[in-house]
């Protein structure tokens, strides 16, 4: 029956443990001396070595070998059982799933037997942290003077939520994460020991992707491999692991410097259409964004590791980043990069964080000098803001300004009115109720439009839809209020979507934003109204 490489390949010697020298030395000169304690307590990440270290532990006082310098030998028999994982004296615990005082008080009753085989009995509590208070103060008094023929070793990813009263029985010892290189090197072995190949631009991406825990490196290297002779390739992890290429993301922090709000778009869908996971593309623009602001804070002394180019490039964008834009780009990416999946647009948090980054762009100056640059056909409809050449009449009023957001258009028509002639007055008299289905025939020519005077106006207004119309002004429904917010701040946002459907549709429309699930769709009588026209009948004041 085949084994899953971490388990296969489980180090079985201190010696073989990965970048743990500080633990797995202590714990080798305690043995040589027969100088061992009670009770030891590993701390430390995930995939780091805590539990293999206890097995390994447990070998060495039990094995049989003369020199206790060579221990464990893993060649004397119970060596070989521990191995085999048949050593009836050495009892793995679950603490997630043995959390109560009646599984410690059981282990209390049971620890005064002897050993069956060795010398002691050793008990493993694995995520010793999940034990409730009353199971903790069960063990305290065991823990603390225990039989002679029983060793402890408790493991935890989380020492904080360790009481202080066990710390202090035991000896503790602290595991860190492995760097990339330590993590590369122990995958190369493990590619010779298997007899399949791994390009190496693969075996750094794996190497990232554990993210310093060599167990989840280890099962994401198992994950790519089909059989002996393979070669794995960097396309092949690249598209089972969903990371996307350090191309990519070194291009999509030159868009942010860039402000190219519709290039960067534009890369992450494309990058997300060959099958880049979202969260893991987030997960690598703070991996990045955190080593330039390393890079501009170190300088040149920083080591990186990345190729001679890349490293240029890297302190090129530097330079060019701001500090206090690196560290708010980092955050974006981070919290994108902690939602939970499963949503159904997954790629939403990646494009906000991006988004959120852009500086608002304001309107362009011809538009803000009160001659909207949308057409000349509203110029027409409306000559109150031909006059623009006399400096008596403020007709600056047509246009708000950008800096604070304008009332909707239909109240600023009486201070316009007395400028419009007898037909414009007529036209608006008799102006039909807007209808929704009418938006949504325009709204891909909006959304174009829009574009043109607003750069990231498009990827806003695409995260809305057009959800209801109250007389002439539309209403824009976004699903999450951040969007809302964002529309309604974007400076000069919705007075030049109402200018262009008033354009598209030929009749004055102006445009507010809500919150969908917030919005409730008032009933007007001219709702009625629009119905009976359309079903050839009419309805009565009443």
């Amino acid at each position: 029956m085949s084994q899953a490489l971490y388990r296969k390949w489980r180090p079985a010697r201190f010696d073989d443990v990965i970048g743990q020298e500080h633990v797995t030395r202590t714990l080798q000169n305690s043995v040589a001396a027969d100088r061992l304690g009670h009770a030891y307590l590993f701390c430390g990440p995930r995939g780091t070595g805590k539990t293999t270290s206890a097995r390994l532990l447990a070998k060495a006082v039990n094995c049989l070998h003369e020199d206790l310098a060579e221990r464990p030998c893993n060649e004397c028999t119970v060596c070989q059982s521990i191995g085999n994982g048949r050593f009836l004296d050495l009892i793995e615990i679950d603490a997630a799933s043995n959390t109560g005082v009646d599984d410690i008080r059981e282990l209390r009753d049971k620890i005064n037997f002897s050993p069956t085989e060795g010398r002691f009995k050793v008990y493993i509590i694995d995520e010793v942290h999940m034990l409730s208070t009353a199971a903790f103060n069960a063990l305290l008094k065991t823990l603390e003077e225990p039989p002679p023929h029983v060793k402890f070793v408790l493991a935890t990813t989380e020492e904080h939520k360790v009481p202080v009263t066990i710390k202090s029985r035991c000896q503790q010892f602290n595991f860190r994460l492995l760097n990339q290189e330590e993590i590369m090197q122990r995958l190369s072995w493990l590619a010779d020991k298997e007899a399949f190949t791994i390009e190496p631009e693969a075996l750094q991406m794996i190497a990232r992707q554990g993210a310093g825990s060599l167990r989840d490196a280890e099962s994401l290297l198992d994950q790519l491999v089909v059989g002996k002779d393979d070669v794995i390739t960097a396309e092949r992890t690249q598209m089972v692991l969903g990371t996307a290429s350090n191309e990519s993301v070194g291009k999509l922090t030159d868009a942010w410097l860039n402000r190219d709000g519709a290039g960067g778009l534009a890369l992450i869908h494309e990058a997300l259409a060959s099958g880049t996971d979202p969260r893991q593309f987030c997960r690598q623009m703070v991996t990045y964004l955190r080593e330039l602001l390393l890079l501009q804070a170190a300088g040149e002394a920083l080591p990186l590791e990345a190729t001679p180019e890349q490293r240029q490039e890297m302190a090129a964008q530097a330079q060019r980043a701001p500090r206090q834009g690196l560290i708010e780009a980092i955050k974006r990416f981070n919290e994108a990069a902690l939602i939970a999946a499963g949503s159904w647009q997954p790629q939403l948090p990646l494009e906000m964080a991006f988004i959120e980054l852009l500086p608002e762009t304001s309107l362009p100056a011809v538009a803000a000098t009160g001659v909207p640059a949308t057409t000349t056909s509203k110029s027409k409809a409306k000559p109150a803001s031909q006059p623009a050449k006399k400096k008596a009449e403020p007709v600056e009023t047509a246009v708000p300004p950008i800096p604070e957001p304008p009332p909707p258009e239909v109240e600023a028509e009486p201070q316009s009115e007395p400028a419009k002639p007898a037909a414009a007055k007529a036209a608006k008299a008799t102006a039909k109720p807007l209808a929704v289905r009418e938006v949504q025939a325009v709204w891909a020519d909006l959304v174009a439009q829009a574009g043109q005077k607003i750069k990231n106006l498009p990827a806003l207004l695409n995260m809305g839809k057009p959800l209801a119309a109250e007389g002439r002004t539309l209403v824009i429904g976004f699903d999450y209020p951040l969007f809302k917010d964002k529309f309604d701040n974007l400076a000069g946002a919705a007075p030049l979507v109402g200018d262009i459907l008033t354009e598209l549709l030929g009749q004055d429309t102006a445009v507010r934003g809500v919150v969908t699930s917030e919005y409730t769709v008032p009933v007007q009588p001219d709702d009625f109204r629009a119905l009976a026209e359309e079903l050839g009948g009419t309805v009565s004041e009443e």
